[in-house]
């Protein structure tokens, strides 16, 4: 495990909303400073999120890197410095169309489930409509501009990255209460990134674990020799795997639980105030 008496990590993996980014949705200068000490020691810095890559730029113009990025929570690895979509895993038609039938009954009593589904495309800059499709009942969690809307046949019609489950009336965590133990690991990941009703769902193994592992074991670091950075459940595998998994002061509790260590919020610098111990 790396520590302050340490060398340093040779591999850095952070989410981005509510550990990388502030509540202004900002990085800070003292983070920015930080990154950039350490991608001259030749550490590399990888993004671990639940964010597709068409919503990375907004971060990436507020770094001094390109890096390569783990996106739909681990079903699609990103090289952004030249928009690669490097590979995908995705869930058929036949187990999107299960999962939420699955959801539906499960949910029956509080109002069912809106459909979404996020698409990898061939690059980030392919038309968002094409990419985040919803069906005409989905509700959604946040204010969408960009997005597709065609009959729920037609959302579960097509391999996606990420299945997206809503209910307006319950939180994430509530909705994985009720819905988790009723599908399979073999069938589909479920997971959520944030709290207002919303259950991502990939394919079965799917987690920014996976990803990270893969980008590390490019540079040749093993567990050891990562330093991991997250707030919420979809953060826990890769926690969990790097030798130092750490949770923000802001994380939920369950991921604190999961984590070697908590540093301060993101609004605290926190994930700086870790890298700050080598870099």
């Amino acid at each position: 495990m790396p520590t302050s008496d340490s060398l340093p990590p040779l591999f850095v993996a952070s989410d981005i909303d509510g550990t990388f980014l502030d509540s202004r949705e900002r990085v800070s200068p003292r983070l920015r400073a930080v990154v950039a000490r350490m991608l001259r020691r030749g550490v590399p810095l990888s993004l671990a999120t639940g964010r597709p890559p068409r919503w990375l730029y907004p971060v990436l113009e507020q770094i001094p890197v390109r890096p390569m990025c783990v996106c739909a929570n681990g079903a699609i690895i990103y090289d952004s410095a030249t928009d690669t979509i490097v590979h995908t895993k995705t869930l058929t038609p036949q187990v999107q169309r299960m999962v939420v039938d699955i959801a539906r009954e499960a949910l029956v009593e509080h109002r069912g489930v809106g459909v979404a589904v996020e698409r990898a495309g061939q690059s980030a800059k392919d038309p968002a409509s094409e990419l985040f499709v919803v069906s005409p009942s989905y509700d959604h969690a946040w204010i969408s501009t960009e997005h597709g809307t065609v009959d729920e046949d037609i959302v579960l019609s097509v391999p996606c990255t990420k299945l997206l489950l809503r209910n307006e009336t319950l939180s994430s965590a509530m909705m994985f209460e009720i819905v988790a133990k009723h599908i399979p690991t073999e069938l589909a990941h479920v997971t959520y990134s944030m709290s207002e009703g919303l259950l991502e769902v990939s394919a079965p193994g799917v987690t920014k674990r996976g990803g990270v592992q893969e980008l590390a074991g490019l540079v040749g670091a093993g567990p050891d020799d990562v330093v991991c950075f997250g707030d919420m459940p979809n953060d826990i595998e890769m926690l969990q795997w790097a030798g130092l998994g750490v949770a923000m002061g802001n994380a939920a509790a369950k991921v604190k639980a999961a984590a070697n260590e908590v540093t301060a919020t993101n609004d605290d610098d926190g994930v700086a105030a870790v890298l700050e111990r080598w870099f």
